[in-house]
């Protein structure tokens, strides 16, 4: 249980009310408790940044409880010891010896238990319906959980009257109360879960264990490449008939058939010290929309993979092992794979790749985050046309240099590392440029883009940042975004192994340091590519654009001066050579975009609508696309708005759709890990509005019946000071009070359900205004 920075409440304090009697009758945990979890609790107690790490997602978060020390502590100085639930410690009492104590009792009976004093506190303290919460609370996902036991709750409750749990929201019912106090009252028991695997399951996970676990050592390499690259997945048999169960692929002492004991490294490319086995196991407990990573494993899956990795011969030598060289460095270690297999199997499923450094170990993802804008597309190079793929003296010959600092933790020998790693880097891209000058020397096309096979959507993606967050969507979204990315090979196994594999969310502030910095590379390395596609002498023009004011001093210092010599292979007849390329693009491959025609923010018709939806529906994609894609100061309203909003519009009785309003916010540049809000441009900021769901942490939420969406949509984007604001927020604000708060916030996750149900989740709450 957590609460904020240990600072007594000085705001009036709401009346209190008489508690509900606690449940007589035999409350059961599955049927009446763990829904009250995971509607009430589970918005915030999820994932590494649940505060205190009790986490709520299964039983064994549950029943393993809190812990006083921080996951997210980007400011320490030695690593911490991982703390994976099902992972680093299998029993309650290991769990007890590290640390963590009980939410649901406690050793002396004279005290209540901490969950019971929690529920009871903020039932004893509601917040008016849909009233602003008091400034006192501080909801910043930046504050300091005081993380409290139940011998010290009592102090606790004296000075923070206002903090109990659900934390500053519409707290339980009557009824919801009545049934944790019965069942807390009658000793809290929480049973096993267990979970019963049909037959089918059994087939499928035997088949593709069988394939993890060959003993050939191209079979072992492919294997641990494979692992290295699914690990923080949820795996799934699409195959299989039904509701889908999740899966996750890990390092087991154990074979196949046997009980699962999990190697319990940090990494999972850290030695594992002794014989392994790949094994999968099923995912208990809810889903919850930051960690809903998802990929098939079919039979379509088994065939593609021998495909690219066995349907042709390539020599071995000994297999590598897992030293500080093989670890950094995942081109040198998995050199025998052919990189086109690498490659290709990447691209196939980018949106999933993107994803994990998007959602990935970091829950929160500021390593990621702090160094991107907040929209770009994302493009891939075609294999045949990436020199690392095709060359094999070039790739031979660059390979070293491309090893990542993520490794290293040493603080004193952080300046060190980072400076060794940024030659390597360097000399990299130099090479790589010289070698592309002479290789294609007509310069690059849009030829050299990969077109996904005429059918695969993956190829074109939309990255949007949402200040401590992001999100990737299919298809090129949105008006033209300022900077694209063109990201080769080793730009994405690059980023891949930098933010997922080699990112340790345990490790210290120098291994956090080292990440940050190196992505920031990585970005700069992206950006590099697409511009090879510009004209020559207008690539340092458009840098300047990019890398305004300060930005400009780490060219030549810290990123590789870009070749602005070098030709275009693609032709030019404007001046605004980046626009003409960009709908090029979007002619060229619409066929394989997910959305081809995004009629809300590019909209070049008086009908700015999508065709396909019903007329209701229509209209209101006219009248959002008024405030979409044109910049505040010409639309004032949206400086009031937050990073991620949703809007339900309903109609009639039950129907209603849901769109997510995402605030672009510009910067001067994205190039230093400190002083954002001094390259903040807020008059350049704009909105994309996104006829759906992307986001895992909704930031606010309107419900609109749609009779009255062209009267919000005047009233928000007319909102120039902030009691004009507070008026939308009056008419069709959800506040966290709100007393539909829960009920609004879960209907839009069994909307995205029936629209995208392999991504539908509970959403993360952490990061809800107080508007």
């Amino acid at each position: 249980m957590s609460i904020n920075n240990p600072i007594a409440d000085n705001s009036p304090t709401p009346a209190s009310v008489t508690l509900p009697a606690p449940a007589e009758h035999p409350v059961s945990f599955t049927k009446e408790i763990q829904p009250i979890l995971e509607a009430k609790c589970l918005a915030c107690h999820s994932c590494f940044d649940a505060p205190c790490q009790l986490k709520l997602e299964n039983n064994e978060g549950l029943l393993r409880g809190a812990f006083h020390e921080e996951v997210y502590a980007g400011i320490r100085t030695e690593a911490m010891p991982p703390t994976r639930l099902g992972i680093d410690e299998l029993t309650i009492s290991g769990w007890r010896e590290r640390g963590f104590y009980s939410v649901l009792s406690t050793e002396n009976d004279q005290v209540a238990s901490l969950m019971q004093g929690m529920i009871t506190l903020a039932k004893q303290h509601p917040f008016p319906p849909n009233s602003k919460l008091p400034d006192s609370l501080e909801l910043d996902i930046g504050y300091k959980n005081h993380c409290v036991s139940s011998e010290e709750f009592p102090d606790y409750a004296r000075d923070h009257p206002l903090k109990g749990m659900p934390f500053a929201t519409t707290g339980l019912s009557d009824q919801e109360y009545s049934l944790l106090a019965g069942w807390l009252e009658q000793g809290a028991v929480v049973p096993d879960e267990s979970i019963t695997l049909t037959d089918d399951e059994k087939l499928a996970i035997n088949r593709w264990e069988s394939l993890f676990n060959r003993e050939d050592k191209r079979g072992v390499l492919v294997a641990r490449w494979l692992y290295e690259h699914l690990f923080l997945a949820y795996l799934y048999f699409p195959d299989i008939d039904g509701e889908p169960r999740f899966f996750e692929l890990l390092r087991s002492s154990t074979p196949s058939g046997k009980a699962i004991r999990p190697i319990t490294t940090a990494n999972p490319n850290d030695d594992p010290k002794g014989p392994f086995f790949y094994r999968l196991r099923p995912i208990t407990g809810s889903i919850v929309h930051k960690r809903r990573i998802v990929y098939p494993l079919d039979q379509a899956r088994l065939l593609r993979i021998d495909e690219l990795f066995f349907s042709e011969h390539w020599p071995i030598g000994e297999l590598p092992g897992y030293s500080y060289t093989e670890r950094t460095n995942p081109f040198v270690t998995f050199a025998a794979i052919p990189a086109y297999a690498r490659y290709q199997f990447m691209l196939d499923d980018a949106e999933y790749f993107v994803r994990t450094f998007i959602h990935g170990p970091v829950c929160r993802g500021q390593i990621a985050t702090d160094v991107i804008r907040d929209h770009f597309w994302t493009l891939f190079q075609d294999p045949k046309s990436d020199l690392f793929i095709t060359d094999d003296a070039y790739r031979r010959g660059v390979t070293p240099l491309l090893g990542m600092p993520g490794q290293d933790d040493d603080l004193l020998e952080a300046g060190d590392h980072w400076l060794r790693y940024l030659e390597r880097r360097n000399n990299y891209l130099a090479q790589r440029q010289n070698h592309y000058a002479t290789r294609q020397p007509k310069g690059a096309s849009l030829a050299h883009v990969w077109d996904g096979g005429g059918r695969n959507d993956n190829a074109l993606l939309t990255i949007f940042r949402h200040h401590n967050s992001a999100s990737v969507v299919k298809g090129l979204v949105g008006d033209v975004p300022q900077t694209q990315w063109l990201m080769d090979y080793p730009l994405l196994e690059q980023t891949y192994y930098a933010l997922v594999v080699n990112f340790d969310v345990f490790g210290n502030v120098a291994h956090q340091l080292l990440t940050r910095l190196y992505f920031d590379l990585i970005r700069n390395g992206s950006e590099h590519n697409f511009l090879r596609l510009m004209p020559a002498g207008q690539r340092k023009t458009l840098l300047g654009d990019w890398y305004q004011d300060l930005g400009k001093l780490k060219f030549g210092i810290v990123y590789e001066d870009i070749d602005d010599e070098s030709p275009s292979a693609e032709y030019f007849t404007t001046e605004n050579p980046k626009q003409e390329l960009a709908l090029r693009i979007l002619e060229r491959f619409r066929a394989i975009s997910a959305m081809p025609h995004d009629s809300l923010n590019r909209c070049q018709e008086k009908d700015c609508s999508r065709a396909d939806q019903p007329l209701w529906i229509q209209q209101a994609d006219q009248v959002l696309s008024g405030i979409a894609a044109r910049p505040a100061a010409e639309i004032t309203g949206i400086t009031q708005l937050p990073e991620v909003t949703f809007i339900r519009v309903k109609y009639l009785q039950n129907e209603r759709t849901v769109y997510t309003l995402l605030r672009d916010r510009a910067h001067s540049n994205v190039a230093f890990m400190l002083g954002e809000e001094l390259r903040y441009q807020p008059e350049k900021d704009r909105l994309t509005v996104y006829p759906g769901i992307t986001g895992s942490y909704p930031n606010f939420i309107f419900d609109v019946p749609a009779s009255q969406m062209e009267k919000f949509v005047s009233m928000l984007g007319s909102a120039e000071k902030a009691g004009d604001f507070e008026r939308v927020v009056e008419t069709w604000g959800v506040r966290r009070t709100h007393p539909q708060f829960w009920e609004i916030l879960h209907d839009i996750t069994a909307w995205q359900k029936t629209q995208e149900p392999l991504l539908a989740g509970v959403f993360d709450i952490n990061r809800y205004e107080n508007f």
